[in-house]
């Protein structure tokens, strides 16, 4: 099983350089990857978080400025040589899907074919009408976004009918690494998304809350994946943990945070579920005080 971290794309007290340190550390340490996501914009308004039906409240100020996560690995592509290179999550929609699939295929390339782009149909309708998306694109309009990105990676001549995209006879490189495209993540959080994954034949990037959902999650991907036709075992299965790893142990604690020493039994459990990726998103300890304990986890 695979560990990382998210790098300090966000807030304004960010930089290139501390970014940059982030994943040259992280790499030395022996972590196995480093991961980016996505945010547009920060609306100066109550939103609904994780989207309609969510609670209200005002957005994180984290919002207000984030890197963008493909530029941003391409920048850490140069400046490492072996970790994963991992989005969770890019949202795909508001790309054309010629262009998004250029850009994965191109850090792809520079990077070795590093790159684990984990992809999702978005959540904030303010995103969605800066980006002249409407939201009614989600769901069906994500699986032909899909479709016409794996059509760009195929071999060319290259060409796409669909409702929504169109795709000209045309030469597109250059192409992933790996024929037929990089492995896919598709960010899940209900049903319908993780049977939509195991159909389409990608991998899962899930957030975990508690174990009794996460072990429910990924039984119900495997048996969806399974009679879809998938291999399960060949779909990675990749968790995000938002919170600490701690220098002392913690009496009240969500999974996969606590001591090094409690972590590490929580990644036994995750390993039994035969999960590829683990990495943590840590909006309250300094990048510093993120990569010693992740590098005392490591030393378990």
């Amino acid at each position: 099983m695979k560990l990382g971290l998210h790098l300090p794309i966000y807030g304004n007290d960010t930089s290139p350089e501390v970014i940059a340190h982030t994943a040259e550390e992280a790499e030395r340490i022996g972590l196995d990857s480093v991961w980016t996501w996505e945010r547009l914009l920060r609306p100066t308004v109550p939103i609904a978080m994780g989207g309609p039906g969510g609670p209200v409240m005002d957005p994180p100020e984290a919002f207000g400025s984030v890197y963008d996560a493909l530029d941003t690995l391409a920048y850490v592509a140069a400046r490492t040589t072996r970790v994963t290179l991992g989005t969770s999550v890019l949202v795909s929609l508001f790309q054309n899907p010629v262009i998004l699939a250029r850009r994965i295929a191109t850090i792809d390339r520079l990077s070795g074919g590093r790159l684990l782009p984990g992809i999702g149909q978005g959540w904030m309708e303010q995103e969605f009408t800066a980006s002249g998306v409407p939201m009614s694109r989600r769901g069906a309009g994500f699986e032909e976004h899909v479709a016409a990105m794996r059509a760009v990676w195929g071999p060319n001549p290259v060409r796409f009918d669909g409702r929504r995209y169109q795709i000209p006879e045309s030469e597109i490189g250059p192409k992933p690494v790996r024929p037929g495209g990089p492995t896919l993540l598709f960010g899940a959080a209900v049903p319908a998304s993780v049977e939509r994954a195991a159909r389409l034949g990608a991998g899962l990037t899930l957030v975990i809350f508690d174990w009794d959902t996460i072990r429910e999650t990924i039984a119900a991907f495997r048996r969806a994946a399974e009679a879809a036709g998938h291999d399960p075992a060949a779909l990675p299965i990749a968790i995000q943990v938002n919170g600490s790893i701690s220098a002392r142990p913690v009496d009240e604690r969500a999974p996969v945070t606590g001591s090094p020493e409690q972590v590490a039994t929580d990644l036994a459990e995750l390993e039994a579920l035969n999960v590829d990726h683990v990495f943590w998103n840590d909006p309250v300890q300094s990048t510093e005080e993120q990569l010693h304990n992740l590098q005392q986890l490591i030393a378990k």
